[in-house]
């Protein structure tokens, strides 16, 4: 059955996106961050967020500042041991301006005791717990802000997954059905994310005018 989505006001109507349908806002029920959004999914564990932050200006690379992020989402999020990207690649967003800086990647994380060959395990019930990340990054450089969207998919041991009717095995590209659908969820951010009130980030661009007027008077 096809996702069913819906568009949804993130950040006060700021922002828009298509968000799928039994995605639940989780600031109704606990404190989140002004700086973030973040829905869980209502009957397991898969979770998006949206999070604004201050640009990465130290390193040479948009590439590495994906990877940045990726490692700051691990480190503030779990003690997971092993961490695997399996892509990367760049992101267009439909509805930005065009040429805006943009980044995707699918890693996952393991608290396995050492590195496989592949993660998880070739068995359809992993013997250990991992979560595979979705994550995209949007630079926005007149705005000083990284906007980091993440798509976190957990997979437990013991979890049931009846609609995958082969072994996931990321090595061959076999990603499981939890994971294929994380990915059109993605795909469907990229599609319809717009940003309708710049002013969320500030008036960098009206205080660097400002700036240039002063200078030429």
């Amino acid at each position: 059955m096809a996702t069913a989505f819906k568009q949804t006001e993130l950040f006060g109507g700021a922002i828009v996106v298509d968000l799928p349908e039994g995605y639940a806002d989780v600031s109704t029920i606990r404190q989140v961050p002004d700086h973030q959004e973040v829905y869980l999914h209502t009957t397991g564990l898969t979770s998006l967020i949206f999070d604004i932050t201050e640009r990465i200006t130290h390193l040479s690379s948009d590439e590495e500042a994906l990877q940045y992020h990726l490692e700051d989402i691990i480190e503030s999020s779990s003690s997971s041991s092993n961490v695997k990207i399996w892509s990367s690649n760049s992101a267009i967003f439909s509805k930005l301006p065009p040429n805006t800086p943009a980044y995707t990647l699918l890693a996952t994380t393991s608290t396995a005791p050492s590195s496989p060959s592949s993660l998880p395990s070739r068995s359809l019930t992993p013997a250990f717990p991992f979560t595979a990340i979705i994550l995209t990054l949007i630079r926005l450089a007149p705005q000083s802000t990284d906007l980091v969207i993440s798509v976190n998919i957990p997979h437990l041991p013991d979890e049931p997954r009846p609609d995958d009717s082969e072994p996931i095995n990321f090595e061959e590209g076999k990603v499981g059905k939890m994971v294929e659908k994380g990915i059109s969820i993605r795909d469907r951010i990229l599609k319809s994310f717009e940003i309708r009130d710049w002013g969320l980030f500030g008036e960098v661009e009206e205080e660097e005018e400002v700036e240039e007027d002063k200078v030429g008077s």
